[in-house]
């Protein structure tokens, strides 16, 4: 008798830790293993690179465009690029038709 419950409160003591062994234990897994643990965090440092890198080509671009458009503006429009607008335009035609430019005459 006195060795059943010797054993049976060593198992009740044992429960409680066993427990919380087993979340510390799924918890420390999930941080290194889980979609967002620390094996995915390479992953998610590259991807950002990438970003940011497609970040700087389209500031890149949308200032180069603010640009042409500020040269289009009324009242200051610049005529090299009123040229260059219009023969973008006239070039790109109806289909099958052949726009063929013709040099300055002086």
């Amino acid at each position: 008798m006195r060795i059943r419950h010797s054993v049976s409160s060593l198992i009740a003591a044992l429960i409680v830790p066993t427990i919380c062994g087993a979340f510390i234990t799924y918890f420390v897994w999930s941080a290194f293993t889980g979609p967002r643990g620390f094996e995915e965090l390479g992953a998610v440092r590259a991807r950002l690179q990438i970003r940011h890198a497609q970040l700087a080509s389209l500031v890149t671009r949308r200032k180069r465009l603010q640009h042409r458009i500020h040269l289009l503006e009324p009242g200051s429009v610049d005529p090299d690029m009123l040229e260059e607008v219009a023969r973008n335009q006239l070039m790109e035609g109806i289909p099958g038709q052949v726009a063929v430019p013709r040099s300055a005459v002086h």
